[in-house]
């Protein structure tokens, strides 16, 4: 049988006449409409006729391992080009055309990285100088295997406050000053190390991907809490209080209420010092800003305010005539390496799996927003390498955990930065600094590196207008932002994150779990079906049910799936069917009492003759043999015949009849047939396989067709694989599209039940 797809099945003279809805619009809608008409005429396919059709076979597996473990010169040469990029993009570098750009990008942001290494450091309760290492080693790594050309890679404020919530918790607090910053920094290192493996073992095993269970909603709510974080640990240095230490849960209010509590001890000093660097800041921020087009590059305000605040800590000796605490001693020259503690990394394993995936989904979504505007590719698992590489190194050189600052890879973008080599400049003054003048700002304010800080927390902070837009928007996504946000907030950075993707993924599952169901309709002179609820236009095929689901049916959601559908179709189903046992029950009773009492009679009148014969006296021997033979057929043939005439008349004559919905009294559906629109079915388990099964069992007894359409090849496999075909549900069943189903359907009207469940067969 052959199909025109553009008319509606059940009406074949309508491409004769106007169409109605072109009939409603102006005559050049109408025109341009007929100018885009199309019609096609195949055959009406089931997924048996299109696998005769299209020639199906099984699919070749892809086994990548076998491309892993094949050893030749070539496989050696590509690995080694993957995992060292430098070696590709090097050689091809336009030394005429990128250096200038590189150069003063890499020197814009190393005036940036100095003091907010100096200003990180303290967040994450080590040593200002320690920020100064960690901005050289990781950067420098980075260069040699990082794949995204415009991410500054180094201190970040997010990462320094996850360490500094270990650090603090690991390293106790009544010890002296040297001994805990001792104490600390050997935490710190460990952590970074054990953070450097786990980044480098997923990306060798290219795990990537995990990254991608931190949507964008969680990563910006966690961020925007962890802003929260910073701020509130750079209070002490603002007032200049000094404050007990506390992790864990509810460490951050703990922290408000103790400021709170002393902040009649606060230093005068020291506040008006933060406050005057903070306005400077912010001066020079909006300038920038505001003649962005006019200056070749930003007015390094960081910088001018670090050397200023040093010049004016040292003249005026602040911190003996205000009690202004400062930086102290900045010793020069490169740390020799140092191995990790290893009987730490049972207590930072948590922590350091956390911080990792953290610091790689910050990276990657920055390098790849950057390689889309630039319009080159960035690795996600070499990226996870050589951030991996960058801590794991830097952990041995006593630096602290990394990833890359979103303020320093616009600045290296803005100022012509165009590939690693703006990283290795920036890295090599970084070095220039911690080698021969670090020892200058040994009487930096530690309030002026609390105010840089804060005033780096801008861009974060800002995203609470996340809030206003995610609630236009999208309700899911705001849901998640906010319990990722309170979560850090009441729970830490570490529990706090874990908590988050739990509550991510169990939204996902809800969702899923709650669909959107709806009854499909025929848009009119088109093979296209549509939710009847939302197109007014649409309209259901008469004697036809058309019902789809917005998700994949699996165990969480089968159940929802079969009451949504009975619900939609208008029929109570199990009522129905429980009518109908119960009617057919009786009717078997009724039958076999009637049965009984036949079978009774017929016993009384054999014995009434058995009687008559033996009371005959008078008949001779051979007689009585005789009428003992016609006796014992009148017992034994009357019962018989007529068990033979109920069985096969009656039976085979009005089962089918007294079977039927109609016959019982009972509703029919006010349709013959269902379809199942399968097209979101993205994979099949076994609980899914028995729920399409009782479907088409429950809707068989009530005298409905079932069909399945629109299945995609694998699902299909997956079918074949769970025996989900067989005698009574055959891929005749299964057609390749909603109107193919529809079209057989008008084809193959109610059918007649012979059994308690009918088969149609095709």
């Amino acid at each position: 049988m052959r199909i025109f797809l553009a008319p509606t099945p059940n009406s074949s003279n309508r491409t004769a006449r106007p169409r109605d809805t072109q009939a409603l619009l102006p005559a050049t809608q109408a025109m341009e409409l007929r100018k885009r008409d199309y019609h096609m005429e195949r055959p009406l396919l089931n997924q048996e006729h299109l696998e005769e059709l299209g020639h199906r076979g099984s699919a070749p597996r892809a086994r990548p391992w076998q491309t892993w473990l094949r050893c030749s010169r070539a496989r050696a040469h590509a690995l080694l080009l993957q995992h060292l990029p430098i070696l590709v993009w090097l050689p091809r570098y336009p030394v005429r055309d990128w250096l200038l750009g590189d150069l003063l990008s890499g020197l814009s942001v190393a005036i940036m990285q100095l003091p907010q290494g100096l200003a990180y450091a303290l967040l994450a309760g080590l040593p200002p100088v320690f920020g100064l290492y960690s901005s050289f080693y990781p950067v420098f790594i980075y260069f040699l295997f990082g794949t995204s050309r415009h991410i500054s890679v180094g201190t970040f404020a997010v990462m320094s406050v996850m360490v500094g919530s270990v650090t603090e918790s690991l390293a106790p607090q009544a010890l002296n000053d040297s001994t805990i910053n001792a104490a600390r920094v050997q935490v710190a290192s460990t952590l970074s190390v054990l953070v450097g493996l786990f980044q480098v073992g997923l990306g060798l095993v290219h795990f990537g991907f995990v990254v991608t269970y931190l949507s964008e909603p969680l990563v910006r709510g966690y961020t925007t809490a962890a802003a929260v974080q910073v701020f509130v640990s750079q209070l002490k240095y603002v007032f200049g209080l000094h404050l007990s230490s506390h992790s864990g849960p509810l460490s951050l209010i703990y922290t408000v209420l103790e400021v709170c509590w002393k902040l009649p001890q606060s230093k005068v000093g020291t506040m008006v010092t933060a406050a005057v660097a903070g306005v400077v800041l912010v001066l020079v921020k909006l300038l920038n800003d505001k003649l962005q087009q006019q200056l070749p590059m930003p007015v390094p305000g960081e910088l001018l305010t670090l050397i200023g605040a040093t010049s004016i800590s040292y003249g005026m000796d602040l911190k003996q005539k205000f009690d202004v605490d400062v930086v102290g001693n900045i010793p020069t020259g490169l740390v020799p390496p140092v191995a990790p503690n290893s009987q730490l990394f049972s207590k930072l394993m948590g922590s350091a799996f956390a911080i990792a995936l953290v610091g790689f989904a910050i990276a990657i979504s920055l390098g790849k927003i950057f390689a889309l505007r630039h319009g080159y590719r960035v690795d996600s698992n070499q990226e996870l390498v050589a951030l991996g590489l960058s801590n794991l190194i830097g952990g041995i050189f006593q630096c602290f955990p990394v990833s890359c600052s979103m303020s320093r890879s616009l600045v290296q973008e803005s100022t012509g930065g165009n590939s690693q080599v703006a990283g290795a400049i920036s890295s090599l003054f970084i070095l220039l600094i911690i080698v021969k003048l670090g020892e200058l700002f040994h009487c930096l304010p530690k309030a002026v590196l609390a105010a840089i800080v804060i005033v780096n927390l801008k861009g974060m902070l800002r995203q609470l207008s996340d809030v206003c837009s995610l609630w236009k928007a999208n309700r899911a996504d705001l849901l998640i932002w906010l319990v990722t946000f309170m979560a850090t907030i009441l729970l830490n950075l570490d529990l706090g994150l874990v908590a988050a993707v739990i509550f991510s993924l169990l939204l996902v599952v809800v969702r899923t779990q709650r669909p959107h169901y709806s009854i499909l309709g025929q848009v009119p002179d088109t093979d296209i079906y549509r939710d009847v609820a939302e197109y007014s236009e649409a309209k259901e095929v008469p004697g036809v049910k058309v019902f789809r689901s917005s998700a994949t049916m699996y165990f969480a959601n089968a159940e929802f799936y079969s009451d949504a559908l009975k619900q939609r179709c208008g029929v109570d189903v199990d009522l129905l069917i429980s009518q109908k046992k119960k009617l057919l029950k009786k009717q078997e009773q009724l039958k076999l009492k009637q049965l009984q009492k036949e079978k009774k009679l017929q016993k009384q009148a054999a014995s009434s003759k058995d009687t008559s014969v033996s009371i005959n006296v008078n008949t001779s021997l051979e007689d009585m043999r005789s009428n003992d033979a016609e006796d014992c057929k009148a017992m034994v043939s009357p019962g018989d015949k007529m068990e033979d005439a109920t069985a096969s008349g009656q039976e085979d004559s009005k089962a089918a009849d007294v079977a039927t919905l109609k016959a019982l009294g009972l509703p029919q559906p006010d349709f013959h047939s269902l379809i199942l629109d399968l097209s979101a079915l993205s994979f099949v388990d076994t609980v899914c396989l028995k729920s399409l099964k009782n479907i088409f069992r429950d809707f068989r007894e009530i005298e409905v067709e079932v069909y399945m359409a629109a299945c995609h090849s694998p699902v299909v496999s997956q079918l074949e694989a769970g025996h989900f075909f067989d005698a009574s549900i055959t891929k005749k069943h299964l057609f390749a599209s909603v109107h193919d189903a529809v079209t057989f359907a008008l084809q193959h009207p109610r059918p007649v039940p012979n059994s308690r469940v009918s088969v149609t067969r095709l």
